[in-house]
């Protein structure tokens, strides 16, 4: 029997400089050990192939009660810090959810949650430029080079979520209190 695969798509007007979907988030638990699953909340998560882990901020922490579970050294353009690491589970737009997830904490500009290799490598990936626009798809499981043509026949819509306009002397959407150039538009 052939995989039933799950999978969503955005498209956005012109040139996507940042993918943002909504996702769910949920405290960490076993789906296989506890019913009814705790209830989730919603928040915007950035897709990023550069990230190799995923990162909430303090918001989502605070919002879904999380307790840490250790430390990590994590290393981005500011450098190296340490962090604190939490276990969520992830509720995918595609409806898939992925449980048990050690994240780590950290400030991001413009969501709440950033999705790093540690999700995007679980399923295929597609981002593609036609009649001016961006698409982005996402299928799991993956078992063969994705077919945006395929996508379409399952996939389920979601709308699509514009990054914010920011101008570059506006104060930075990251609550920094820098200006946008001094800070995350550097």
């Amino acid at each position: 029997m052939p995989p039933q695969y799950k999978s969503f798509k955005v498209e956005y007007d012109g040139i996507a400089r940042v993918l943002i979907t909504p996702v769910h988030v949920f405290k960490g638990f076993d789906p296989t050990q506890i019913t009814p699953h705790p209830t989730p909340k919603q928040y915007n998560a950035i897709w990023d192939t550069g990230a190799t882990h995923s990162v909430i901020t303090k918001k989502v922490i605070d919002e879904c009660k999380l307790k840490p579970i250790g430390m990590v050294e994590v290393r981005h353009a500011g450098g190296a810090a340490k962090s604190n690491t939490y276990l969520i589970n992830i509720g995918l737009p595609n409806g898939v959810g992925v449980p048990l997830l050690r994240v780590s904490q950290g400030d991001i500009c413009g969501a709440d949650l950033l999705l790093g290799m540690d999700i995007i490598s679980k399923g295929d990936l597609s981002i593609t430029q036609i009649n001016g626009k961006t698409n982005f798809a996402f299928r799991m499981p993956m078992d063969k080079i994705i077919n945006v043509k395929d996508i379409k026949k399952q996939s389920v819509p979601i709308s699509a979520t514009p990054a914010p306009k920011v101008g570059r002397n506006d104060p930075c959407p990251c609550g920094s209190g820098k200006k946008y150039k001094k800070c995350c538009g550097a």
